[in-house]
């Protein structure tokens, strides 16, 4: 189980984006949403009868009312800035413990559709265990080039909570050395190499033992807090 680091400041709590992540099962959404990763990784590797494929569509034909019967999800909007524990991200106390970014794309544990990721600080760089399940395949045996540059632009981000200021990825580029194999855990890593006013360049790479898979350089523009909470309909009806 992954960690998370949380301090009570009055009714707010204040969380570290680094390196607190949290996990484990013992929460119902993270459980059910790594128990539908596993079932569409299943179905991508095996050649399941039809009896065992009829299984699964009722199942989900029988699940998918009560599911969608609920209230929409809100999304938990971080602040960033110094903290009790450092820079970092706050929230409020209606977190109910989990951290803001749980349910991101990509590699939040709470969402069912991302990579298994665990990210940690060393140092000054950000270190992740990946590993890519079957349905991420593109030619045989390999991550589609894809998604392991969204993972690359996932990590980088984590060098906004190391800084304390809200931003998103203005460029990112990614060069292709060797197959980043599915179904085997590689690592990631990333380090701040340059800021300026605005901007913050972050060097990355991926590795295998001490084989570079991949390399990433990512330019991230810096934002005001309000910006970034705020929903892209609004910036893009203004």
């Amino acid at each position: 189980m992954r960690e998370v680091v949380v301090v009570r400041v009055g009714t707010r709590a204040e969380v570290s984006i680094l390196p607190a992540v949290s996990g484990g099962t013992d929460d119902p959404r993270l459980a059910a949403a790594a128990g539908v990763r596993k079932l569409a990784h299943a179905i991508s590797a095996h050649e399941a009868d039809d009896q065992t494929l009829h299984r699964i569509s009722e199942f989900i034909a029988d699940v998918m009312p009560a599911l969608e019967g609920t209230p929409r999800r809100e999304r938990i909007v971080p602040t960033f800035g110094k903290g009790a524990l450092g820079e970092g991200a706050v929230i409020d106390a209606k977190a109910k413990g989990r951290h803001p970014m749980d349910d991101r794309a990509i590699a939040g544990p709470a969402n069912a559709t991302s990579v298994d990721f665990q990210a940690r600080r060393e140092g000054d760089e950000v270190v992740a265990d990946a590993y890519f399940g079957a349905a991420f395949e593109g030619a045989p045996g390999r991550v589609h080039g894809g998604m392991v540059a969204a993972v690359f632009d996932d990590l980088v981000g984590f060098i906004l909570g190391m800084v304390g200021q809200p931003g998103f990825t203005g460029r990112i580029t990614v060069v292709y050395k060797a197959p980043v194999p599915t179904e085997r855990p590689v690592e990631f890593r990333a380090r701040l190499r340059e800021r300026a006013e605005r901007t913050l360049i972050v060097d990355a790479e991926v590795r295998l033992g001490d084989k570079i898979l991949a390399t990433c350089e990512a330019t991230m523009v810096l934002v005001d807090g309000e910006r970034w909470a705020r929903h892209a309909r609004e910036l893009l009806d203004d």
